[in-house]
Order: C-alpha cells, then structure tokens, then sequence
C-alpha cells in the first residue's frame, strides 16, 4: 500500500490497486496503485512505500518446464499445396 502527501493541500492519499485518489487542490496529486502523478512532483512526499510483492512459485516441475522450452522451440512446417 502506497501513502503519498500532498504538500499543497497537506491532505494524505492512500493507493488502491483499481481505483484512483486524488487530493483536488491545485496540484492534482492522484495516485492509482503504485504510480503516482502530479503538477509538481516536488510538493509530493512519500509517507509509506509499497511493499514488494514476492514471486509465484511455478506450479511445473523442472522436467515439464523442460519440455515446454524444447516445444517452443520447434519449427512450423510448411507444406505446398497445388492449386487446381
């Protein structure tokens, strides 16, 4: 979660993954999950810093990632065909 404060307005803002804030005063501070914009980045400080998020972990073992690799590698075959 992203916490941002505007200090125009001194009003503080906190980020959402979908919808997007927005303080209203002259500089139009908005935030909208993890990016956050402005007039004037300087009059922006940063309260809290979103979290990382951490990786999923792969549902395929070490051989089907394997053989996916080796599946994508393969090459398409064209074929002729007469026209009549």
């Amino acid at each position: 979660m992203l916490v941002v404060r505007c200090k125009v307005c001194n009003k503080e803002l906190t980020g959402h993954e979908t919808q997007s804030k927005c303080c209203g005063c002259s500089n139009m501070t908005t935030v909208t999950g993890e990016v956050v914009t402005a007039v004037d980045l300087s009059k922006v400080i940063m309260v809290q810093a979103a979290e990382k998020k951490s990786k999923k972990q792969s549902l395929f073992s070490p051989q089907e990632l394997q053989f996916q690799e080796e599946r994508r590698k393969r090459k398409v075959r064209k074929l002729d065909f007469e026209i009549r």
